[in-house]
């Protein structure tokens, strides 16, 4: 039987407040660690009004990366569920304005900001 590779990328932990999750990502956000965060976040989308990544910890994203906060994005609206990121270090918001992903998102605040 197969099994899961383990993740040596990325670190999630989930805080659980009503029906906002906020999620604190740790690391790299890079192609080996992106099906390790959709099996993380997408149950929470169905449970949840609003989603907040923390991406205090997250030093770099690659476009694989990207292309993950998409996805969850249109799943959350798709579900009526809002996904905020918060707390985006300088690397990565470069990124999001070099892809002109940067108002796909939002507004990106703090953690807890509404």
């Amino acid at each position: 039987m197969p099994t899961e590779a383990p993740n040596i990328f990325l670190t999630i932990n989930v805080e659980r407040e009503g029906d906002v999750c906020v999620v604190h990502c740790g690391g790299t956000l890079v192609s080996g660690a992106c099906s390790y965060l959709h099996k993380e976040v997408y149950p929470l989308i169905s449970d949840s009004k609003r989603i907040v990544l923390d991406l205090t910890d997250v030093q770099w994203i690659d476009s694989m990366g990207l292309g993950a906060l998409v996805r969850l994005h249109v799943v959350s609206k798709k579900n009526g569920c809002e996904l905020q990121l918060a707390n985006v270090g300088q690397r990565v918001t470069d990124r999001l304005v070099l892809t002109n992903l940067l108002g796909v998102f939002g507004e990106i605040g703090e953690k807890g900001d509404s």
